[in-house]
């Protein structure tokens, strides 16, 4: 692996941005950052220290204090897997940009230890969590001993109880969310020293704490393993951190190559805080994958806009806000940052805002900004993002026990996955799973079905080929604009897939563009080895645009994780979805004396009219969300709904 380093200069101009910000010094050349708001109720605080000589280590610290009164903040910690088991499959593995993606989160940090802790994991791997967890008062892992026994845990109003050993276990009555580390590190307000061997040595940190008044929740992250940048902490230089931030109780967590904190941008997108020593270690500068994670949900700094809300559809959105004075409004928008729309300013003053857009593409990110001028100022919002959706028809083209031709012969410099190619000299062929597993206790009966079995490698001590390529003709007879495709696959270990000649995905093999050739090794493995959970994946827009209708051809090429590998599995399952056009239900429910009017879809106006043929008005807002109550009248009253 290339290493990645960086300079004292990158410390030097972090003491000056300190400095010019208001970071001061404390004792024992620590100079704490500033804290900066970053959403209502959270603030964070980069921080750094001055060592005296070449003996001491170099630390940044990153602090993420969290408002445990504020309402508007809600804690979260990773939900159980689908088909969960105890000590098997109890949460689902991603990175930690992932979980926030995933569950809209505006700031999370690792969490509890986990297995396996292997780098680079394929997301949604299941994993088993040590210590006590729970997510929305469901129990994901139990406290089973005294090993990784110092929890925190939290109610439904987000106050905090920390026990230091939690073992014997204590009750869960009550406890709507909990993490768990290998051991305290401040308690009451002393540090808890321990040795300076195996976990306690010089390592990244990654620390959760609380104030001794309980209003605060500290997240902190201490870098390491990167020269002249920082070098990590010890447990005594933890609890320091962690008592100059405010802290009287602290955790620590799993740390090393697993210490990351991440934060959501305003357009949604994860940014990661601090420097990851496994991402600065990854010639590709990967994330880590882990088991267990802690986020935050909060609300955006207020301002004088606030409330921004987008409700995209297919094929328009609706965006409303507030304002805390009457304004104007208006709302640019593109496919990027540079927008290249606006719609038409709404000149009437108003403090509620509601702007309809119409004429966009269905499946497509979107980027925008609210502008509210009053009083001769003009007020923007955030860069803000939405995706508008793309209702489909799915049609499934071939299943998981279908035929596919197969190979071991080297391919380099052929063109092979093209549909022209002359596949018919290839010696095998079957329908999936087809395997190798020459283990001398038999196949995992878990992968199945096990349909072909394919030939071993006589040249390599009966073991599996390192490669093995796949071809499979497919007909689609409805391929418009628009239309994806959708695979789920049993591979075991790696592969990358090819439709019509074009490259289409990469599976747990190097990343683009490093070239994959003939015997080159898998990065990982699915699950816990086996092909016993499918991967899932969608091919859309450029990578699409080969797909024809009439004959296709869908090719793999499987490579194993080691050459001592036993065995190696490959099935797939396909899909094409295709663009479907759905119209909205309009629907009226009585409700005492009134109407209630819904409707089934976002980014429609609600227009009014005393006659069927007219004149329809728009209902003063305008009405762009369902429901609506509309009041009774002696006189007919008509409503449909409006792009």
């Amino acid at each position: 692996m290339k290493q990645l380093h960086y300079s004292s200069s990158i410390v030097g101009t972090l003491l000056s941005l300190l400095c010019f910000f208001g970071g001061y010094r404390v004792h024992g050349g620590k100079i704490i950052g500033p804290w900066i708001p970053m959403f209502k109720g959270v603030d964070h605080s980069v921080s750094t220290n001055l060592p005296a000589n070449s003996a001491d280590q170099l630390q940044v610290v990153h602090a993420i204090r969290v408002d445990l009164l504020d309402p508007d903040i809600s804690l979260y910690s990773s939900p159980r897997i689908a088909n969960y088991s105890v000590n098997s499959r109890e949460t689902a593995g991603y990175t930690l940009k992932d979980f926030l993606r995933i569950h809209q989160l505006q700031i999370g940090i690792n969490a509890n230890f986990f297995d396996p802790s292997q780098y680079n994991l394929p997301a949604g791997t299941p994993m088993v969590v040590s210590g006590l967890a729970i997510s929305q008062g469901v129990v994901v892992s139990a406290q089973e001993n005294s090993s990784h026994s110092a929890s925190i845990m939290f109610t439904t109003n987000n106050q905090p109880t920390v026990r230091f050993t939690n073992w014997p276990a204590a009750s869960n009555v009550g406890v709507f969310t909990a993490v768990s580390g290998e051991y305290p590190v401040l308690v009451k307000g002393i540090k808890a020293v321990r040795s300076t061997s195996g976990i306690h040595d010089l390592n990244p940190r990654t620390v959760i704490g609380v104030s001794q008044d309980r209003n605060y929740l500290y997240l902190v992250t201490i870098d390491g393993r990167q020269d002249g940048y920082s070098d990590g902490a010890y447990d005594d230089q933890t609890a320091a951190w962690l008592l100059a931030f405010g802290a009287f109780d602290a955790v620590n967590m799993d740390g090393g190559g697993s210490t990351t904190l991440v934060a959501q941008d305003s357009t949604g997108v994860p940014i990661e805080l601090n420097h990851s020593s496994a991402v600065a270690g990854d010639q590709f500068g990967r994330e880590r994958t882990v088991g267990s994670h802690f986020g935050v949900f909060a609300k955006p700094l207020p301002g004088f806009i606030n409330n921004v809300v987008a409700l995209p559809d297919d094929t328009a959105a609706a965006v409303t806000w507030t304002t805390l004075a009457p304004a104007t409004g208006q709302v640019e928008f593109g496919l990027s940052t540079n927008f290249t729309d606006s719609w038409e300013l709404q000149s009437m003053e108003t403090t509620n805002h509601t702007v309809l857009l119409t004429n966009l593409t269905a499946g497509t990110d979107y980027y925008f900004q609210v502008v509210s001028t009053s009083g001769g100022s003009q007020y923007f919002s955030d860069i803000l993002h939405f995706a508008t959706t793309n209702y489909l028809q799915t049609n499934e083209l071939f299943a998981v026990d279908s035929d596919w031709k197969y190979t071991t012969e080297n391919l380099d410099g052929i063109n092979w996955s093209t549909p022209a190619y002359d596949d018919s000299s290839w010696p095998g062929s079957g329908p999936g799973l087809l395997w190798v597993d020459v283990r001398a206790a038999g196949p995992n009966p878990a992968v199945t079905p096990k349909n072909t079995q394919m030939p071993a490698d006589p040249n390599n001590n009966g073991f599996p080929f390192g490669t093995y390529y796949f071809r499979k003709h497919f007909t689609l007879t409805n391929a418009i604009a628009g239309t994806s495709l959708a695979l789920s696959a049993y591979v075991d270990d790696g592969a990358v897939f090819y439709l019509n000649g074009q490259e289409i995905y990469r599976l747990r093999v190097e990343p683009a563009p490093a070239t994959i050739a003939f015997g080159d090794l898998a990065i990982s493995y699915p699950c816990s080895g086996d092909a016993t959970c499918v991967d899932e994946f969608w091919i859309g827009g450029d990578a699409a645009t080969n797909l024809i209708n009439g004959d296709n051809l869908l090719a793999a090429e499987v490579h194993n994780y080691n050459a001592a590998s036993p065995d190696i599995t490959f099935g797939t399952a396909l899909s094409a979805t295709v663009p479907n056009a759905a119209e909205p239900m309009l629907s009226f429910n009585s409700a005492g004396g009134s109407i209630q009017i819904v409707w089934s879809r976002n980014a429609f106006a609600l227009q009014g009219a005393t006659d069927l043929t007219g004149p329809w008005q728009d209902l003063p807002g305008p009405i762009v969300t369902s429901p609506y109550m509309a009041e009774t009248t002696n006189t007919a009253q008509f409503y449909r709904l409006r792009r």
